[in-house]
């Protein structure tokens, strides 16, 4: 599976952006889905997961109520929408896929994005 993330840039505090993550090469649907970002000098982190239909979502607590996972599975894309931004959002986002041997919610995915870098400013 290879991932491309895109829509990443600079938004202002309280500002809104929506990423994007096409995949190809395998069946989509067979993936859970999810969003991790690493800020500069801080360890990658966990975002937000969706399951391979879209029935389940899991978000990390600092982004509950503001971010939103969906997934399209015919266009092979899955979507992070990021609403009322905060300077301590800024960070590289990475999408990944999971197989189902782990959790959606650790950090043990299969395949990793290059990465969209989003930046917000106060």
């Amino acid at each position: 599976v290879q991932l491309q993330a895109s829509g990443g840039g600079l938004v202002q505090a309280g500002g809104s952006l929506r990423l994007s993550c096409a995949a190809s090469g395998r069946t989509f649907s067979s993936y859970g889905m999810g969003w991790f970002r690493q800020a500069p000098g801080k360890e990658r982190e966990f975002v937000a997961a969706i399951s391979r239909f879209g029935s389940r979502t899991y978000y990390a607590d600092s982004v509950k109520g503001r971010f939103t996972i969906s997934r399209d599975n015919g266009k092979n894309t899955v979507y992070l929408q990021m609403n009322s931004l905060k300077p301590e959002d800024t960070a590289v986002y990475y999408c990944a896929a999971n197989s189902g041997s782990y959790s959606l919610t650790s950090p043990q995915y299969d395949y990793w994005g290059q990465g969209t870098l989003v930046t917000v400013s106060s």
